[in-house]
């Protein structure tokens, strides 16, 4: 049987306590639920008891939620969920680092954070790197981060330019039988870049940089045959390009750029029997000296909590239909008769 114990934590505070607690003791309710444990308290202290180890965890998460009130001053639900799913995964780093210098101020004045560890990560791997790869499933920022690291470059002066660009292949629709020209044709399908934009540079501004080509949203064949010096590249929905169609984009960098490929290896809408660059590319370019590789994963989703769950339920269900598979081909295997194995063992 576990020994049950019990720990003591001061509360300093009122803020402190009001922010701890929640609404109606929420974020209390919260940490009795994810770590089995009961939080008793008052407006000095708290005492949680309950298994050694659990106690322990939610000892660990409760002072990494102190330290966070005290930086700046208030938490939300997010943050408590998220500090939660770290310890559960057996990181136990206090967020507080995640509040660094912003990475740029949208053009009403709002802070561009990370706001997971992993989104950290991968902002030092696109600062230490000429080259980075932003691989991860939907809602974990990797377009939006690298976006921002644009916008601040380009602020900064360090490029000239910001180029994005997508390959034109969207959800197994196809974009020629969409009405009007080129432009009209992939304008909506670029709009998530347009959107981004707005945002942090306001409507106005971009304009503007759009007329005297210093920022520019386009298909990815129009990248062919250019050389992109002074600028920053960035391409999005890497993994349904081909592996021609990703050679010739690294091979467009000039001097002066920087350029970051981002993607999500699980969603590959590429049709049937094509190779996705991304893939590709992972491989080959994993040990190169001067490439970055960022891997984010469900703890750095941060879009609704159910996007966490939907895409661990997919991730379940293809793990069985994997399984399922090996096991359908070694049934096979072990039914043929003995001179056919030995042939194909051939």
């Amino acid at each position: 049987m576990t020994e049950r114990v019990s720990q003591e934590i001061a509360i300093e505070t009122s803020q402190e306590q009001k922010e701890l607690y929640g609404h109606l003791n929420e974020n209390i309710k919260r940490i009795e639920e994810a770590f089995h444990v009961r939080v008793s308290y008052t407006q000095s202290s708290l005492e949680i008891t309950g298994d050694q180890e659990e106690v322990r965890q939610a000892s660990i998460l409760i002072n990494n939620l102190k330290d966070l009130i005290r930086r700046q001053k208030t938490i939300d639900k997010r943050d408590v969920a998220y500090s939660i799913s770290l310890i559960k995964s057996g990181i136990e780093d206090s967020i507080v680092s995640l509040l660094e210098e912003p990475i740029v101020f949208t053009e009403r004045g709002k802070a561009i954070r990370p706001k997971t560890l992993g989104q950290k990560r991968y902002i030092d791997a696109i600062r230490d790197h000429d080259v980075v790869f932003g691989v991860g499933p939907a809602g974990t920022g990797k377009t939006y981060i690298a976006m921002a690291c644009a916008v601040s470059a380009f602020k900064k002066k360090e490029v000239n330019r910001i180029i994005l660009t997508r390959p034109a292949v969207e959800a197994g629709e196809s974009l020629g039988f969409l009405p009007g020209d080129l432009q009209s044709k992939v304008d909506p399908y670029l709009r998530p870049l347009y959107d981004a934009l707005f945002e942090m540079l306001g409507t106005e501004a971009f304009n503007k940089y759009v007329e005297k080509g210093m920022i520019e949203v386009a298909p990815l064949a129009y990248m062919r045959g250019r050389t992109l010096d002074n600028a920053y590249v960035i391409l999005d929905e890497a993994q349904n390009t081909t592996n021609e169609q990703m050679k010739m984009f690294l091979t467009r960098l000039g001097y002066g750029s920087k350029a970051i490929v981002t993607g999500d290896i699980t969603q590959i809408d590429l049709p049937r029997g094509k190779k996705s660059g991304l893939k590709t590319v992972l491989h080959i370019l994993r040990q190169t000296k001067g490439i970055g590789i960022s891997y984010l994963g469900r703890n750095d989703i941060v879009r609704h909590p159910l996007v966490q769950r939907i895409i661990k339920a997919y991730e379940d269900y293809e793990e069985e239909e994997k399984e399922k598979r090996q096991a359908q081909e070694d049934k096979s295997l072990s039914q043929k008769p003995e001179g056919a194995k030995k042939e194909g063992a051939k």
